[in-house]
């Protein structure tokens, strides 16, 4: 899952470090990821230079088969109830957009579309895109500022019906396309992380819009407008699974087919594409959820890459143990946290000493220490919302109040007016201490509710597993669970975390409410300056935690293996396929 965008010079020097502390390099396996190859040396596309970013001119290459480990569900991946990594792994390749994220989670523009990114002024807060004249969509449409336009719309928050993930900056923006090139913004505050914005495969195809609405130009719609009320039900409605006719792709490759049967994706060639027109001449896209059925997959030949964001010890012992078979394995950071959020709404949770309880019994060295320390080795839980591992405004934050063992739960349930029933379980009120904890279908994900229920059970605090392979296509954003068990995956922007945590944020599930944190974050993400917003965005990951809302467990590793080409990196936020155009096949 992902929040929207946003963009520094102290998050991007956060987010390379990041990367540069977990890879290793050389052809012996490193000793925190086990990696076979040398994937530090594959997180920059081939063509890259200085701050730009355009795929490199390669011979075409056959098909391939990559899996990874949910299915695809919609091809407008910005709505609330579609919002999910695994359509941006797919979408990567068929919608373009301004700027593109290499291994190193560094921000370029995107030269093949792009004449620039530009802030133009200061004061006001002015940032000009500049598209590149003859980019077009797969059905030969222009490819131009109608598309930024849009996503404004839709992202602004400024008519009803757009069942927008996240609105964050762009309900900032007044917007005008000074030409069909230029999409020109002044914000009503100053926003230092525009780079990020428009480029989570947020540009839609305008004309589509028009085509099916009878709209003559998408730039006339004004927001509250009888005609900006139908494009809201018809971006929030009609761009899920796949309809050819109406969802073209911009990128180098569109979709050709859509399984939901097997959850399986085909992806092949634009041939209006302006850049490079390399790599795979087709990609099949498969779901495997099974990360070790996965790694099989890939030594019986079914599959040419494993792209996954579930790590497995198992599964990885398999994927080293294929070298002789010409597979190269590797595993990085991702800026993707596993967490567990506890939905306030419920009778439980509204109490605050049922949560600080429920914070005191989960021992999280003892989930990573089973789970996640055999893939990689030094591995710590994760001790921040806002922040991960190694960046500036980092301090673990959690560890003081978990981990205190079965007594200080029973003790601070006591004190908070709960009593234990007969059955052994506390109850307050007529409500039974008994939550299920809800996840997709995931290995490792039951196993670690199998620990928690374990850790709980002493406390008087009943856990049932709640597995539902749907849980993450249309569950969690109607804040259907008692405490959901998920990744969030973000691009390498502080901003991202507004919309899940502020009390009317559009991804904020649990209900929590707080004005402190609602403060903390608008002036972050208000700051003119570096030191203003990092102080702020402290603040905010500080009042989250004094909430005993959520539970950040540890950041999540990737782990890939490929066979038949030549290099493959996952890259953080956008998967194996933010780079497929310059896939070559291997000597």
């Amino acid at each position: 899952m992902r929040r929207s965008k946003a963009i520094s010079a102290w998050s991007m020097l956060a987010a390379s470090a990041l990367v540069l502390s977990a890879c290793g390099g050389g052809d012996d396996a490193d000793a925190n990821s086990g990696s076979t190859v040398d994937a530090a040396s594959m997180a920059e596309g081939k063509a890259q230079e200085g701050d730009n970013f355009k795929l490199a001119d390669v011979p075409e290459m056959d098909p391939v088969t990559v899996a990874i480990d949910e299915g695809y569900s919609a091809y407008n991946n910005n709505t609330a109830d579609a919002n999910s990594s695994y359509n941006t792994y797919i979408l990567t390749s068929v919608i373009t957009g301004p700027t593109v994220l290499d291994g190193n989670n560094k921000v370029l523009v995107n030269a093949d579309v792009m004449e620039s990114v530009e802030l133009v002024s200061e004061d006001p807060f002015v940032v000009e895109w500049k598209t590149k004249p003859g980019v077009k969509w797969s059905d030969g449409d222009e490819w131009d500022c109608r598309e930024f336009y849009l996503a404004w719309l839709a992202s602004s928050g400024t008519t009803k019906g757009f069942n927008s993930a996240s609105t964050t900056g762009y309900e900032l923006m007044t917007p005008e396309c000074t030409d069909d090139q230029t999409f020109r913004a002044e914000f009503s505050e100053p926003y230092l992380d525009y780079m990020g914005m428009f480029g989570d495969v947020r540009l839609m195809p305008a004309h589509i819009v028009e085509k099916e609405l009878g709209i003559d130009d998408i730039r006339e719609v004004e927001p509250k407008s009888d005609d900006a009320k139908k494009v809201a039900e018809f971006w929030s409605g009609e761009w899920k699974g796949f309809k050819p006719e109406i969802m073209p792709g911009s990128g180098p490759y569109k979709i050709k087919s859509y399984d939901s049967n097997s959850d399986t994706v085909v992806l092949d060639k634009n041939p209006n594409w302006i850049g490079a027109k390399g790599g795979p001449k087709e990609i099949t896209v498969r779901a495997i959820p099974d990360t070790k059925a996965m790694a099989t997959a890939l030594q019986n030949g079914e599959i040419d890459v494993a792209a996954s964001t579930q790590p497995d010890a198992t599964a990885a012992d398999t994927l080293k143990g294929l070298s002789s078979q010409g597979v190269k394995y590797a595993s990085a950071a991702q800026l993707t946290y596993e967490h567990l959020d506890l939905n306030m709404k419920r009778d439980v949770f509204k109490d605050e000493a049922a949560r600080k309880a429920f914070f005191e019994v989960v021992n999280r060295e003892d989930i990573v220490n089973k789970l996640l320390k055999p893939v990689q080795a030094d591995a710590e839980p994760l001790g921040s919302i806002v922040f991960f591992t190694g960046e500036e405004g980092y301090e673990d934050r959690y560890g003081d109040l978990m981990n205190k063992g079965a007594e200080a739960a029973m003790k601070t349930l006591e004190e908070g007016g709960w009593k234990k029933g007969a059955d052994g379980i506390y109850e307050k009120d007529g409500v039974r201490f008994s939550v299920s904890i809800s996840h997709n279908e995931n290995a490792r994900r039951s196993q670690t509710v199998e620990i928690i229920q374990s850790q709980a059970q002493a406390a008087g605090i009943e856990i049932k597993d709640d597995t539902d392979p749907n849980f993450l296509k249309g569950r969690v954003d109607k804040g259907d669970y008692d405490i959901a068990l998920f990744g969030w995956s973000s691009a390498p922007f502080k901003a991202e975390s507004k919309a899940i945590y502020i009390s009317d944020g559009n991804q904020n599930w649990q209900g929590l409410d707080d004005p402190k944190i609602d403060e903390a974050f608008a002036k972050a993400t208000s700051a003119t300056n570096e030191d203003d917003a990092l102080k702020n965005y402290i603040a905010a990951d500080e009042a989250i935690a004094a909430n005993y809302a959520t539970v950040p467990l540890f950041e999540t590793p990737s782990m890939w293996a490929f066979r038949g080409i030549d290099r493959v990196y996952m890259q953080s936020y956008n998967g194996a396929l933010w780079n497929v155009g310059e896939w070559e096949a291997a000597e």
